[in-house]
């Protein structure tokens, strides 16, 4: 039986910080130590209660470091990037360097150009980075995409996606609600759901955008075998809603989350996961979306819970 994995882990006082936790529990890991600049983590305790923990990314640093220099059953051999996402791609260097291999959280990165600079660095380094992508592991997402494959070539299906999950005021007033720090609501709240739309129904042929506003964002996309309709939105104070409709089926995304890290994580310490190249079309398009103006949108177009 191979020996168990060192983990480190940055962003550990974070909302996504529990999943990366208990996905390195599951694959049998060992943390070593993890970082936030807030102390309310707890969480350690729970699941990893020796772990070294740190306020400061230098001291953090030096002590991965050192263990790098102490060897292979010392050191760290996989960096978790749990960090606000404009962190990520400066995080994910750290990692590279100290010869580990990194699984970052969404999005890799938000402005595209720099996926460029993190594959070379990749090359550079001889290690891997891995993305979490989740949705691609979901059982019914998967279903999904068989049948569609199975399905006669050149048919096109219509699509409605909608994400509509209620935030506070403190959304806003976090780095959440700065797009220099989150990429916007297409990137921190979408960029999963457009992967998986990509994934699912293949290369985008157009984009168009309806609304785009800091709480509510919809629009319309041409795929190779999907016309979609789009809205994602923090707004109201009611139920949430997450779902994708095609062909009379309805995909709920309220359900089936629970242990999809943990299945991230299986196949990453099994030598697969998701890379550089597979975040790129996603990022892509919302980078794209992100600097689009809204345009008045055709019956045909509008999303339901605008027509309302």
């Amino acid at each position: 039986m191979p020996a168990p994995k060192n983990f480190a882990l940055i962003g550990a006082a974070g909302f996504v910080a529990p999943r990366h936790l208990k996905a390195i529990r599951a694959v049998n890991g060992n943390l070593l130590a993890a970082v936030d600049p807030h102390d309310s983590v707890g969480v350690l305790d729970h699941y990893f209660p020796e772990a070294r923990f740190f306020t400061e990314i230098e001291r953090f640093d030096r002590f991965l470091e050192k263990m790098r220099r102490r060897g292979d059953q010392e050191r760290v051999h996989y960096l978790s990037v749990c960090s606000p996402n404009y962190l990520h791609d400066a995080h994910v260097r750290l990692g590279l360097r100290l010869n580990a291999d990194v699984i970052c959280e969404k999005p890799l990165v938000i402005s595209p150009w720099n996926l460029d600079a993190l594959a070379d660095l990749e090359r550079e380094t001889g290690r891997r980075i891995h993305t979490v992508m989740q949705l691609r592991l979901h059982p019914e997402l998967i279903a999904a995409k068989r049948a569609l494959e199975a399905s006669p070539p050149g048919r096109r299906v219509d699509v409605c996606l909608t994400y509509v999950t209620p935030r506070g005021p403190w959304y806003q007033t976090s780095w959440k609600g700065a797009p220099e720090k989150s990429g916007g609501l297409a990137m921190n709240i979408g960029v999963h759901f457009f992967d998986a739309l990509l994934w699912l129904f293949g290369r985008l042929e157009k984009s168009v955008v309806h609304v785009a506003s800091a709480t509510k964002m919809s629009g319309m996309l041409e795929l190779d075998r999907a016309h979609v309709r789009w809205l994602l939105s923090i707004e109201g104070t009611g139920r949430a809603v997450r779902s994708l409709r095609y062909d009379q089926r309805e995909i709920d995304f309220s359900t089936g989350f629970e242990d999809l890290h943990s299945r991230v994580y299986e196949q990453i310490v099994a030598g697969k996961g998701f890379g550089v190249a597979d975040a790129k079309p996603s990022i892509d398009l919302v980078h794209l979306i992100r600097h689009a103006n809204a345009e008045a949108p055709a019956s045909a177009d509008l999303h339901p819970f605008l027509a309302r």
